[in-house]
């Protein structure tokens, strides 16, 4: 909230907001509101902010890079498992065969 479209609370109503907060009261609603700085959020100020200065949006954005990144190295690490699998059992495969060419008995 903007605090150009109220009046500063004044008496009882000073003492709405909390955490350091200023109060204003909507002339057009007769409503209170709070502005609040920069560590807590919420209608009263009540609520201290873990992330610093982001937004929801800069939050919801960094955690689904996060988990993009985190499955790009989960595909890669399969990758990575799956081509050492198949050239160990390709190289598994010309040892055995490299051993039944030896054991052929020759015909008489």
């Amino acid at each position: 909230m903007m605090a150009e479209h109220g009046v500063p609370c004044d008496g009882q109503d000073a003492a709405y907001c909390m955490n350091g907060g200023t109060c204003y009261k909507l002339a057009s609603m007769e409503t209170i509101s709070c502005v609040c700085n920069d560590y807590y959020k919420g209608s009263r100020c009540e609520q201290f902010q873990l992330l610093l200065g982001a937004s929801e949006k800069e939050q919801a954005g960094l955690i689904v890079a996060l988990v993009l990144v985190a499955l790009l190295i989960l595909v890669v690490f399969a990758v990575v498992v799956y081509f050492t699998y198949k050239m160990l059992k390709a190289k598994q495969q010309r040892k055995q065969s490299h051993i039944e060419y030896w054991k052929v008995k020759p015909r008489v």
